[in-house]
């Protein structure tokens, strides 16, 4: 049980500080520091002190109907397709240090892809110098804004929870007058909190998060994104100390429109409700405990942005030896 354990915690630490980035709500382009699905099982725990590592890999295909228009880097379209596969390279710290009795840790996550775009009309294209009325695509592989998380979390018996924020530094590879980008090129700010509710005796996994999400201006294109409230829900039995099986709930809501004399769509403000399931699995390589986790989200009510599924597979594990948990209950699962 101690793999499983320290599996689980090590999953959960990197979870935590792992904000992607995707095609996803309104806001320029239709992206975000959140992702539907992201905070799921053991969202709430923060793990024993020491170095951990998360590998995520992220796919999205999405499609927003001919009758509705968008707007990416300046340019308004229609008829759009979305496909991104993107990583996401999440190193993470829990500090040795408590502030007011919980456990202190910092996150750094780059990503790096392809997002493919294509449209079937041009509305307007005033950057791109290209004639209005034509398709227009595009796919460039480039490295996103980095996002350095902080978060804060207790234990009590099976309850845990924590407190956290994220920022995105507007420092990637923005390609100013293209479609496909990784990076935001905006300062955006996310504080969250999470809880936990882990049952050992019977492999329980109840787990919530809510945060609030606050965009910045891009001043490239003069595009101020809305704030958004978000909210995820995750269910998760596990079925042996190995295999863990679950359902995930999803909700983004922007409540400030966008601005800017680049928001030529006006406040278009964008909402997405998404449900799922997740599969776990974790395994022991060379003494070093491994949690792997694959969770697929349908998009299914959307306002101002484009609808698709997404695929989340994530590889945790700790840096060095496991460290030995204190505050964490060890699942005990009952077998059936």
């Amino acid at each position: 049980m101690q793999r499983l354990r320290a599996a689980l915690l090590g999953a959960s630490a990197c979870l935590c500080g792992s904000l992607l980035h995707t095609p996803l709500a309104a806001t320029e382009g239709g992206a975000s520091l959140f992702v539907p699905g992201l905070h799921g099982p053991g969202a709430g725990i923060i793990p024993p002190p020491g170095f951990y590592f998360e590998n995520d890999f992220y796919s999205y295909s999405g499609r927003l109907s001919a009758r509705k228009q968008t707007q990416f880097g300046g340019a308004i379209l229609s008829n759009v397709e979305v496909e991104a596969r993107i990583n996401f390279a999440t190193p993470t710290w829990v500090t040795p240090f408590e502030i007011l009795g919980g456990n202190l840790a910092f996150a750094v996550s780059i990503p790096f892809g392809t997002p493919r775009v294509s449209a079937g009309a041009v509305i307007a294209a005033p950057r791109f110098g290209r004639a209005v009325g034509l398709s227009l695509r595009d796919a460039t592989f480039n490295i996103g804004d980095p996002v350095v998380t902080s978060s804060l979390g207790w234990h009590a018996g099976n309850f845990h929870w924590l407190v956290g924020g994220a920022v995105s530094i507007p420092a990637g590879a923005y390609q100013d007058g293209q479609l496909s980008n990784v990076a935001f090129n905006r300062w955006i700010g996310d504080v969250y909190a999470a809880a936990t509710w882990l049952d050992p005796k019977i492999g329980l996994d109840i787990s919530t998060t809510v945060g609030f999400e606050i965009n910045g201006t891009n001043q490239a294109t003069d595009y101020r994104s809305g704030n958004a409230f978000h909210a995820d829900l995750a269910i998760t039995q596990y079925l042996s100390k190995e295999f863990s099986i679950g359902v995930l709930a999803s909700h983004y809501h922007q409540v400030s429109g966008d601005g800017g004399a680049g928001a030529s769509l006006g406040p278009y403000k964008g909402r997405v409700t998404a449900v799922g399931g997740t599969i776990g699995y974790n395994l022991d390589i060379a003494g070093t405990p491994v949690s792997t986790r694959l969770k697929i989200m349908r998009e299914v009510s959307v306002e101002n942005r484009p609808q698709g599924t997404s695929v989340l597979v994530s590889v945790a594990f700790p840096l060095g030896p496991a460290p030995s948990p204190k505050a964490a209950p060890e699942p005990k699962v009952v077998k059936h």
